[in-house]
């Protein structure tokens, strides 16, 4: 199909990495269109682990073309180390990288902002500290977001940041709230500097990306789109506020891309065989207990981007349900199957108890969320390693149980089981 979507459909973190990386060799362009270098990716080839958090998972396959979408917000360091990294590893990208220069920059004075608005007691969302939100806020309010291709004309981008810094810092003191002594002004022409040194990195790549994907199109190429984040932390359908600051849905691809919503013919929808959460925001499923801690542990739930321990919890069928009609999956993929080896029995939360009432709906409101009690069914689970299988039958009766069981209630078919972080630990079902 010209146009697939690999979507996660929980809080983030769902191995959609893995998932593109396998796909990879059937498309031509692999796309991101969302986020910033908060959406960390662990792909493992051949033992050989890759860690990126701003470059799309198909910058690892060879003869695929990678693109960063005007949607994405983009720390050009971050991206000058990655390309890096990869090169280090083997991987030169040449021409292979392309990025939006429309994509928006992400400046010392976002991730400053940031840190002095988290620093605080109350209101804080848990952030990464990485400028992402600033940076969209800018976007959006029009006066002072700076593009990638701006970058590209000094004159332009000094006389820019002589007009934005100054009101930064102005910000900066307000939010120092009574501290601002500590603060040490920004130099609009040392930004500048450092920034134009940046883009003679960058300008190889810096692109229309919107006619390059058009252009795909026409052509017949096949193209696959990479959300980052995941579905509940949708700055629209999520969990709000306890969201990104951008469309981790597919609904982002249009405007993250250019691409319209009729080039996608295929979505495919990203779970993990349990749930996690990074950051502040309710968690019905959420296990404070030694079965939580067994789970972080065995599957190394700790943040690619910050290494801060991930909150861990029961499969939610109800929140991937919402999640998966959002998404229009077509189809899901259930990871890390292996980390529930050893447990003696498994839960899956089928219904909330709220306010004395049950229901099967997901509320996305984040206040009526956190007065909600997880309603459970019980499922025996298995002590077989099976980090070895390689088809269905392989499987012990109760994990393939458990599969179907997750496919039953989300009402979607199970297209992929992964059992461990390789290429080759990986069950096609179909």
């Amino acid at each position: 199909m010209p146009g697939t979507c690999v979507v996660g459909l929980q809080w983030g973190d769902e191995a959609k990495g893995k998932i593109v990386d396998l796909l990879g060799d059937g498309f031509d362009y692999v796309v991101r269109y969302n986020g910033g270098a908060n959406a960390g990716h662990t792909v493992v080839v051949h033992g050989k682990t890759f860690k990126l958090s701003l470059l799309p998972t198909g910058v690892i396959r060879p003869n695929v073309t990678s693109v960063i979408g005007n949607g994405v917000v983009v720390y050009p360091p971050k991206f000058i180390e990655e390309v890096g990294t990869l090169k280090a590893g083997g991987i030169d990208l040449g021409d292979a990288l392309k990025l939006s220069d429309h994509a928006h920059v992400i400046f010392p004075y976002h991730m400053e902002e940031e840190r002095l608005a988290e620093s605080g007691g109350e209101g804080k969302i848990g952030t990464t500290g990485r400028g992402i939100g600033p940076c969209y806020q800018d976007k959006v309010g029009r006066r002072f977001g700076i593009r990638v291709g701006e970058l590209l004309r000094p004159d332009h981008l000094r006389e820019k940041l002589r007009f934005v810094v100054p009101f930064k810092n102005r910000l900066m003191k307000v939010y120092a709230n009574g501290h601002a002594d500590q603060l040490a002004p920004m130099s609009a022409d040392a930004i500048a500097d450092q920034y134009l040194g940046y883009a003679d990195a960058l300008r190889p790549h810096v692109t229309d990306t919107a006619r390059l994907l058009h252009e795909a199109f026409a052509a017949g190429k096949h193209v696959l789109f990479e959300a980052a984040q995941g579905s509940l932390l949708d700055v629209d359908h999520g969990t709000y506020p306890y969201v990104t600051s951008s469309s981790s849905l597919p609904s982002g691809i249009w405007g993250g891309t250019g691409v319209p919503a009729k080039n996608i013919q295929r979505t495919i929808g990203v779970v993990k065989a349990y749930t996690t959460r990074v950051g502040k925001g309710p968690f019905p499923t959420e296990l404070d207990d030694a079965t939580g801690e067994r789970i972080r542990k065995i599957g190394r739930e700790y943040g690619t981007v910050t290494g801060r321990p991930r909150r861990v919890g029961w499969f939610d069928a109800l929140s991937v349900r919402y999640t998966a009609a959002l998404a229009g999956a077509d189809e899901i993929t259930v990871m890390l199957l292996d980390v529930l080896s050893g447990l003696p029995e498994l839960k899956l939360c089928t219904a909330y108890d709220i306010d004395g009432e049950r229901t099967t709906h997901f509320p996305s409101d984040a206040y009526q969320l956190e007065r909600c009690t997880p309603v459970y069914e019980t499922t025996p689970g298995w002590t077989d390693d099976l980090t070895a299988a390689r088809k269905l039958t392989d499987l012990p009766a109760a994990a393939r149980r458990y599969i179907d069981r997750v496919g039953e209630l989300v009402g979607l078919p199970v297209s992929v089981v992964s059992v461990g972080p390789d290429r080759a630990q990986t069950i096609l079902t179909k």
